[in-house]
């Protein structure tokens, strides 16, 4: 489906103009409507959501909220999947704008992985499970159910890894390599325990000998955003600040985590952060709008982005007001826009997946 080229009547408004309209349709759909924005969002948007938090917080949330038939969703396409995998069947999810996607999870196709399983388990013996990010498509989380694996977010990474190894010859890790190889390396494995799959290269890119030693598969995805820090960044700002602390997100490479003071997920990184003594210096290695806000919300601690230049979520820029002005304007006029609709069959198996990780988690 492809997004709807907003009018001139949009895009001509003023801040202002804009504001007041999203209040007064904020106002007119009442307790119909739930609006949730993602950590990374930008200010100008997530200023008007119910709540803010990661994807699957933000998730589940939604789904509690029985009374909302709407729920609008400012975050990526990954994110509103999980929203209607889990909410009701009345309930229905909406995405202000249709190009808001996630380069990683669109890293690891359906067809790819499948290929990559049938590879595995002809080339290899024992049991195989497994493990998907939060960051992937719905069809990626029904494949894991399908195949008795789970779902997993960087706060719980480490949990449902363990869980899989304990059970498990081996486990393939979609999407993200960086937080599959944190995560494993902090679980004690050996990082030539855990080949990279590339999905264009036969055998992924690797000796059958390789394949048949490892314990983690890692798939070659990785954020876009994450990615850019680079180990230079963080002697760049130790050298200028010799008194900084480095936090950077598991999604970040692994020379990067290795050098850094405190590795965590982003609830993890805004609750140290908080939670410092008044004073503290802190380099942040994630998204530059939580940077941002971190900065803003905490005004008696130093804190700047790990990389100057700033890292950017460019897929999650492209909400903005105007289009979270056009869909609740459009709901108000009986009109669903952009409806974030999970095939029956897929949306049952991920849910499998997604409530093995909550049965491991707790």
């Amino acid at each position: 489906m492809l997004q709807t080229v907003l009018s001139e009547r949009f895009s001509r408004l003023t801040d202002d103009q804009l504001d007041d309209r999203i209040r007064a349709a904020r106002e007119a759909l009442g307790r119909r409507l739930v609006i949730l924005g993602h950590h990374y969002q930008r200010d100008e948007v997530i200023k008007f959501a119910d709540v803010r938090g990661d994807s699957f917080k933000l998730a589940q949330w939604a789904a509690s909220r029985k009374d909302a038939e709407y729920i609008v969703f400012c975050g990526v396409h990954f994110m509103a999947e999980s929203a209607d995998v889990l909410s009701a069947d009345y309930q229905k999810v909406v995405l202000p704008d249709m190009s808001a996607g996630c380069s990683m999870a669109d890293m690891a196709g359906l067809d790819q992985v499948e290929a990559c399983w049938e590879d595995l388990k002809r080339l290899t013996s024992g049991k195989i499970t497994p493990v998907t990010y939060m960051n992937s498509a719905a069809s990626i989380k029904a494949f894991c159910g399908r195949h008795g694996g789970a779902v997993c977010t960087s706060s719980n990474a480490s949990v449902v890894m363990g869980w899989a190894l304990e059970r498990a010859d081996k486990i393939l890790f979609l999407p993200d390599q960086h937080l599959g190889r944190n995560t494993g390396y902090r679980l004690g494995l050996g990082l030539d325990e855990m080949p990279v799959w590339d999905p264009y290269e036969e055998l992924g890119g690797n000796a059958v000998d390789v394949l048949r030693n490892s314990r983690v598969i890692l798939w070659k995805g990785h954020c876009s955003v994450h990615q850019r820090f680079l180990p230079q960044h963080v002697q760049q700002v130790r050298s200028r600040y010799p008194d900084i602390r480095v936090i950077s997100h598991p999604e970040c490479r692994f020379e990067v985590t290795q050098l850094s003071d405190e590795v965590g997920s982003t609830e993890h990184i805004i609750k140290c952060i908080s939670e410092s003594p008044a004073g503290t210096n802190w380099a942040v290695g994630t998204e530059i709008h939580l940077v941002n806000r971190l900065k803003n919300e905490n005004p008696d601690r130093f804190i700047i982005p790990l990389d100057d230049c700033g890292c950017l979520c460019s897929t999650m820029f492209r909400i903005d007001p105007q289009h979270l002005l056009w869909s609740l304007e459009s709901l108000l006029e009986g009109r669903v826009p952009n409806q974030i609709t999970v095939p029956p069959d897929i949306a049952a198996n991920a849910r499998i997946a997604l409530n093995r990780m909550l049965e491991i988690s707790n």
